[in-house]
């Protein structure tokens, strides 16, 4: 059986400072099988940067992701499309508490940059039906024990908005939360979804989690 080939550890791309590393272990701390989880985060989007951050086992590394050595306990995995697009870039904790915020000198002009898709639709129908009963009977249940709720602001034909309160609005990990957790259960109770959108203001957070 051949063995993966993984990629040396760095420590030039990326900068997590100390509070950003504190909360991304203690997030971890919650997932199973913790100790053999990375932080994976990669760039998407083109002319204006998002980004997507998450744990994933350090084994489903590849020969051609990035691996950083974050700081004590940490590994993070940059897949190599994201490599330049993060070089140079800090991860730190939001002066006014609301969550991570990542210093990247390479984003696009603001002024080049496309503005946030606003909510459009309906609540109406019976897929947000459906989708509100996701939300109630898996997803709100699930994170309410970090004092989290999500709440459907409209459905757009195969596109869903919704805001993250409570626990989850402003969390450093409300982004892996809704891409991991939201996103995958809506999707699969309910197909037509492709695109799960969050449009909570997070920098208002009051109690966030992390």
């Amino acid at each position: 059986m051949s063995e993966t080939l993984v990629s040396p550890l760095v420590t030039t791309i990326l900068t997590v400072t100390d509070a950003a590393l504190a909360t991304i272990i203690d997030a971890r701390a919650d997932e199973v099988d913790a100790a053999t989880l990375a932080l994976w985060l990669e760039v998407t989007g083109a002319d204006r940067f998002s980004y997507e951050m998450y744990f994933q086992p350090l084994s489903e590394t590849t020969a051609t992701d990035v691996i950083v050595e974050a700081g004590p306990g940490l590994r993070v995995v940059i897949p190599a499309p994201s490599v330049e697009k993060l070089r140079g870039a800090t991860l730190d904790l939001a002066t006014d508490g609301s969550g991570m915020v990542l210093s990247n000198p390479n984003e696009p002009r603001k002024a080049d940059a496309e503005p946030p898709r606003a909510p459009t639709g309906t609540l109406e129908g019976p897929i947000a039906a459906r989708v509100i009963d996701v939300l109630e009977r898996e997803v709100n249940p699930s994170i309410a024990s970090h004092g989290g709720f999500a709440t459907l602001i409209s459905v757009d034909g195969d596109t869903v908005f919704l805001t993250m309160g409570g626990g989850c609005q402003g969390c450093a990990m409300s982004k892996a939360t809704l891409r991991q957790g939201i996103e995958v259960a809506i999707k699969k109770a309910v197909p037509e979804i492709t695109t799960v959108v969050d449009v909570t203001d997070h920098a208002t957070g009051a109690t966030p989690y992390y």
